[in-house]
């Protein structure tokens, strides 16, 4: 599988890591393409992060393509649409752009028409992103969650254990659910990247923890110390978390979990995830800030949408 190597800026490493990974990492784990030809994958890519090509004919296609390649995105990146999705795949403004080259394509329309919506969309600026996009299905049963089973609200998480951004959502996460005792509750899912060394490990081991009832004891160690994640660190956390240490080892020496965690892992690239933290409020990916004041008024329309709903049923 091709690599592209990638210079991180919070870590200060250089590493490499497989083209499909590097098509998800999260903007904002900010890191620098080294070499012309990573930098110009976007001029070759016939796929693009986030956008359903879909549903297009033999001859649409390679047109969407080629428009994308060569109009701007109306943020302020300064970069070609197809470029912003694969440099930036979080954008919210390239990837409404580029949905609508191929809606219009879809729609039947020829080059000049599509060209046409297209230029009147960045005539008035940027695109805000939706706030909460349509809603998807995500499958929930026997992942780790709190709050209670017939919450009205789902918010499930797809996140990365060496995240350094995932272990600060994580006690917001908590205080979102405090909030709304009765109404929220929050899933885990597994997303690793691979640009952690031990994320992988790290999510196994959850799942490990997790059929022992212990999945949040070790979730709370790990990302209060996800610098510090190792084999070795995690047998001592999941020691000190009261986990039966035979069963634990023998789950992790086997490999148990390592097809649940890549089958989260195509679950959450199937909802649109591309870097973690990735949240979703019953079904609907949500693009704003993370953070109870910008939440509270999200959530309090959920709640009065599906208020005449009855309660979902439980994730076990």
């Amino acid at each position: 599988m091709r690599q592209v190597p990638l210079f991180c800026l919070y870590t200060g490493e250089v590493t490499s890591i497989s083209r499909s990974s590097f098509l998800r990492l999260p903007i904002v784990v900010v890191c620098l393409v080294l070499g012309a030809a990573a930098q110009n994958e976007w001029q070759k890519a016939t796929d693009l992060p986030g956008v359903d090509l879909s549903g297009l004919t033999a001859a649409q296609k390679p047109a969407a393509l080629k428009m994308l390649r060569e109009q701007d995105c109306n943020c302020t990146c300064k970069l070609k649409i197809a470029e912003c999705r694969v440099k930036d795949p979080q954008c919210g403004y390239s990837k409404t752009l580029a949905e609508a080259v191929v809606r219009e394509f879809r729609a039947g329309k020829n080059e000049d028409q599509v060209y046409a919506v297209l230029r009147e969309m960045q005539k008035q600026g940027p695109v805000q992103p939706k706030l909460l996009e349509d809603p998807v299905t995500i499958p929930v049963t026997g992942a780790p969650f709190f709050g209670p089973a017939n919450a009205r609200i789902t918010i499930v998480e797809f996140s990365d254990f060496q995240c350094p951004y995932c272990s600060l959502a994580a006690p917001k996460a908590a205080a979102v659910a405090a909030q709304y005792p009765k109404d929220v509750r929050v899933v885990f899912k597994q997303f690793p990247l691979d640009i952690h060394s031990n994320a992988a490990l790290a999510a196994e081991a959850s799942l490990a923890a997790h059929a022992q009832g212990k999945f949040w004891p070790l979730h709370d160690k790990m990302f209060a110390s996800f610098r510090q994640i190792s084999r070795t660190t995690i047998l001592r956390w999941a020691q000190e978390a009261g986990i039966e240490m035979k069963a634990f080892q023998a789950d992790l020496d086997s490999g148990k979990y390592k097809a649940t965690v890549a089958a989260e892992q195509a679950e959450g690239m199937k909802a649109g995830v591309m870097g973690t933290p990735t949240f979703f409020i019953n079904g609907k990916r949500y693009n704003g800030p993370f953070e109870l004041q910008a939440l509270k008024p999200v959530l309090d329309a959920e709640l009065q949408a599906v208020s005449g709903n009855p309660r979902l049923p439980a994730a076990r």
